[in-house]
């Protein structure tokens, strides 16, 4: 049923770059058997789930989504697709992402490339990196999906496509066999219709593997009836505040402005929604004084590290996208940071995540908007993140800036999906993600489905 939903729904949402088709059939028979047999290895056993295709899976190709590596081979699997293969899921694709991980534009089956679809609006792009991972699992073309984060690359698809993205501390989850875009940042984690979902997935992918030098062992413990009564949650007070418009605003600036003001909205009734929870809400604020803004070039050295040969040999001119903001051009910006500032930049980092540190010394959990300066800061700390659906936009949203198939200003407007992102210190995913799911079921949008038809 998931292959066949897969092979309708690609034509128009482009998620798939690769069905890994025969090792599906093999993985499904073999978990009909065991099954059978009494010999259950736990709630994933014989699920279909998708990985983003900058995991490696020996026998199929791992295209990073880019021009000049479509046939691109590993002669072994991903550390995170070996324990998946090990808790029984099946691997049905190896599904889009933004080239090297950038956006929702993928080298596709054409010159101009493919932008993966958004379900609920499919004239939109998914958003990415992780564009086919939240845009399949949207669709319901797979039970759950990876995906990646280094600056948004899950939260931002996720909400996007009105579903569910746990983006684990850095250093819980191991990236052996998984692109490098940058070492202190990188980080895999599920996509999935449900936090409980995540929590499943998380709790068969963390752990050292004794490759990945970064990663902790740290404890997973997921408790469903994890008493989220006992925690702290903070919410960030300015971010449910409205924003003020200058007297002298540009016509951008004031449709900037009316969008945020009507998304406020849907945040401002989700404390209200916690509230009745019980959840007595205290009021925090981001670090000031750190530049976090400031301190992504970090990313885009690292970046420009990582794939230095692909700029050095020229390759880099095969690539779908070349506007100032592609990896191309900012792979030959990055060449001109300086040592001097790299190396400051990475001091006033420490600093941040020593502030970050004291903010998480008040309060366990953070509710906040799913944008904003937390995105940057937190992906610059590690600090794990779990981003649901809030709803979706009604007839009076106010409209995208244009309403073009494909456009990459197609974004938002009626019937889109927004999303509430709860954050946690440091190794706390399994009881950041108690609080986010009895949040979920309190509220249900996490059972929204797109018309596809």
């Amino acid at each position: 049923m998931y292959l066949a939903r897969l092979k309708r729904h690609d034509p128009r949402l482009h998620f798939v770059i690769t069905l890994t088709e025969e090792r599906a059939l093999k993985q499904a028979a073999a978990a009909d058997k065991e099954i059978s047999a009494g010999k259950y290895r736990g709630p994933l056993h014989g699920i279909p789930w998708g990985a983003k295709d900058l995991l490696a899976v020996k026998g199929y190709r791992t295209t990073w989504g880019a021009a000049g590596f479509e046939e691109q081979r590993f002669d072994y699997d991903a550390t995170v697709v070996e324990r998946l293969d090990a808790a029984g899921a099946v691997l049905l694709a190896k599904l889009s992402m933004g080239a090297l991980a950038q956006g929702d534009l993928w080298f596709g089956a054409r010159a101009g490339g493919e932008r993966t679809r958004n379900p609920w609006n499919q004239k939109q792009g998914s958003s990415g990196s992780s564009a086919g991972s939240a845009s399949a699992v949207s669709a319901g073309c797979v039970g759950f999906a990876l995906g990646t984060e280094t600056l948004g690359s899950i939260s931002s698809p996720v909400t996007r496509c009105g579903v569910t993205g746990l983006r684990p501390t850095f250093g819980f989850v191991p990236r052996t066999g998984a692109m490098a875009l940058s070492w202190t940042m990188d980080k895999i984690g599920p996509i999935c219709r449900s936090v409980e979902d995540c929590a499943l997935v998380m709790s068969s992918i963390y752990g050292p593997d004794g490759k990945d030098r970064s990663v902790k062992d740290a404890a997973f413990n997921w408790d469903a009836d994890f008493d989220w009564k006992t925690l702290r949650v903070g919410y960030l007070k300015s971010e449910f505040e409205a924003p003020k418009l200058a007297a002298d605003a540009t016509a951008e600036q004031k449709r900037d402005y009316d969008r945020r003001v009507y998304d406020l909205k849907y945040g401002v009734a989700a404390l209200d929604a916690l509230k009745n929870m019980g959840v007595n809400l205290i009021p925090v604020e981001m670090p000031t004084g750190y530049h976090f803004g400031d301190m992504t070039p970090l990313l885009e050295a690292e970046a420009a590290a990582a794939f230095d040969e692909l700029t050095t040999s020229g390759r880099d001119k095969l690539l779908t996208g070349q506007m100032p903001f592609d990896w191309p051009n900012q792979f030959h910006v990055a060449r001109f940071y300086s040592a001097v500032d790299y190396v400051q930049a990475q001091r006033a980092r420490t600093m941040a995540m020593e502030a970050m540190a004291k903010v998480f010394n008040e309060v366990d959990v953070i509710v906040t908007p799913s944008n904003g300066a937390q995105l940057t800061a937190t992906n610059l700390t590690g600090h794990p993140a779990i981003v649901v659906p809030n709803g979706l936009r009604g007839d009076g949203a106010p409209k995208p800036d244009s309403e073009e198939d494909g456009a990459r200003e197609n974004v938002g407007g009626p019937g889109t999906p927004v999303s509430l992102t709860f954050l946690g210190a440091l190794y706390s995913d399994a009881r950041l993600a108690a609080l986010a799911r009895s949040y979920q079921d309190t509220t249900s949008f996490h059972l929204m489905h797109p018309k596809l038809d």
